[in-house]
């Protein structure tokens, strides 16, 4: 009976420490702590407090997980946000801007901003990038239609931080690429689904949208000209919170310059529709097809090609549009150099920030005490893809980070899917759809960090803002999310 009870205290004592160092990271990191050092000192606080070797889950769990991250994503961090930078400076995503304000026009300002946000970003461009292009944009074409100013931030998040970051097949964001290594799947995993799901959000986000114009017109509620100009940041406090959600850190917004002399459209848009096609080409017909059996070699890490070909696909057709970008809008990169240098340089400080709290997720994941979370999550009713919907939702709104969230949930859980998957007939490619857009959800809190960046860009309030973020950002992709998995789990994986 000693036994038992000391090991139910322990067993106590061990949960204790789990929430206290994750309240710790969640208090501090709102607040703009860097996540790189609250992230090592939450998990060693877990460590001590559960009786666990703290020096040794420092240098062998904690960074060891954060190694592996940092090998497995970094080319895709690096290569996004390099190419985001150039479509900046090159005017490419101010001439896609430009040509949907054109076409669209003030009366039809919310589509042109949604349009405008999910090209840029379903063509690789990081969502820090895109706010500062797009937030000017909106505000322009709602003040010429006299829509209030408040929906300026949830017309974005529709277009940038929904179903192009989680749901559309085929997507570079780095979500969709973080369970392509776990379930041996390519970024184009469950297409139907993800199509379907995307026009859920799409719908839901313009109905709310436009019915909240409708009733501002009514209540006689315009633009509103007394709040600040869009695109001012507190810097400081955008660049603490947002790294650890977005690809792209925002102290290399400024370096380089934007060319004045704007590409056609048909030169600006054409990166982004190589980036879609060569992705498309590398994971279905070109990787596919080459004999990458010497992977299996020790030299190799003794991997396979389904592990490592979605970031190889992802890799080459960033690499490709980034060659052509140049290639075509030389002229207009004046500042070329520092172009490219803030583009390398604004992808060190995200991953290393999401590699810290995935290093965080490790820790806690060996600790003891995992095993009652971990029986719990499996045993939530409704099988395998609920329970992994849920677990990666909580992790992602913990944690303020769909990619953060995502990797720790899979890091401690990834392999007991795969498993229960087989057991239960599930294709791999439904539970890498479920994980990301799941990771997509509830990682939208106050806390977030694209939320404060995307509120600070647009000069409004999370008083005036938030409800209508939430709306499109949360219940929307929630209500995509509950369809995928009803339809997965009647029609499987599609």
């Amino acid at each position: 009976m000693s036994g038992v009870a000391l090991s139910s205290t322990a067993l106590g004592v061990g949960l204790f420490g789990m929430l206290a160092s994750l309240g710790l990271l969640i208090w501090f990191a709102y607040r703009g702590w860097s996540v790189l050092l609250l992230a090592p000192i939450a998990a060693m606080l877990a460590a001590l407090v559960s009786g666990e070797p703290v020096l040794a889950h420092w240098t062998q769990t904690f960074m060891s997980s954060t190694a592996r991250f940092l090998a497995q994503f970094f080319p895709l961090f690096l290569l996004g946000a390099l190419f985001g930078k150039l479509m900046e400076d090159s005017g490419s995503v101010d001439a896609i801007a430009q040509f949907m304000t054109d076409k669209l026009g003030p009366r039809r300002a919310i589509l042109a901003v949604v349009i405008g946000g999910a090209v840029v970003t379903y063509g690789g461009v990081s969502l820090f990038v895109a706010f500062f292009v797009l937030a000017p944009m909106a505000q322009a074409l709602f003040r010429a239609a006299n829509i209030p100013r408040r929906l300026m931030p949830a017309a974005i998040t529709l277009g940038t931080s929904t179903f192009t970051m989680s749901a559309l097949p085929g997507t570079p964001a780095i979500q969709n690429a973080i369970p392509m290594p776990f379930f041996g799947t390519t970024p184009f995993a469950a297409p139907g689904l993800g199509i379907i799901a995307s026009v859920v959000m799409i719908v839901f986000g313009l109905w709310w949208l436009t019915r909240q114009e409708v009733t501002a017109r009514r209540a006689g509620e315009g633009f509103g000209d007394d709040l600040p100009a869009a695109g001012a940041t507190d810097s400081t406090l955008v660049r603490e919170r947002a790294t650890v959600s977005q690809s792209f850190d925002p102290a290399e917004i400024e370096r380089g310059a934007i060319s004045e002399r704007l590409p056609p459209f048909g030169i600006a848009i054409a990166p982004l529709v190589v980036v879609v096609c060569a992705n498309f080409a590398m994971n279905m017909l070109v990787l596919p097809r080459i004999d990458a059996s010497y992977l299996a070699e020790a030299r190799w890490g003794g991997t396979t090609l389904s592990a490592v070909s979605g970031v190889w696909g992802v890799s080459v057709a960033l690499a490709l549009a980034v060659v052509l970008l140049v290639v075509m809008n030389r002229s207009r990169l004046g500042t070329l150099r520092e172009s490219v240098d803030a583009g390398a340089n604004a992808s060190v400080l995200p991953v290393l920030s999401v590699g810290s709290l995935v290093g965080y997720g490790a820790v806690i994941a060996a600790l003891p005490a995992f095993e009652v979370v971990r029986a719990w999550v499996l045993g939530i009713g409704g099988g395998p893809l609920v329970s992994l919907a849920v677990a990666t939702n909580l992790l992602a709104a913990l944690t303020g980070s769909a990619s953060g969230g995502l990797t720790i949930a899979l890091d401690a859980l990834g392999g007991t899917y795969l498993q229960l998957a087989a057991q239960h007939h599930i294709d791999p490619s439904l539970l890498h759809r479920v994980a990301v857009m799941s990771s997509g959800t509830l990682d939208s809190l106050p806390h977030n960090g694209a939320v404060v960046t995307l509120l600070s860009v647009c000069g409004t309030s999370h008083k005036q803002s938030y409800r209508d973020m939430v709306v499109v950002g949360v219940v929307g992709a929630l209500a995509a999310l509950a369809v995928v998995v009803l339809l997965g789990s009647v029609f499987g994986s599609f």
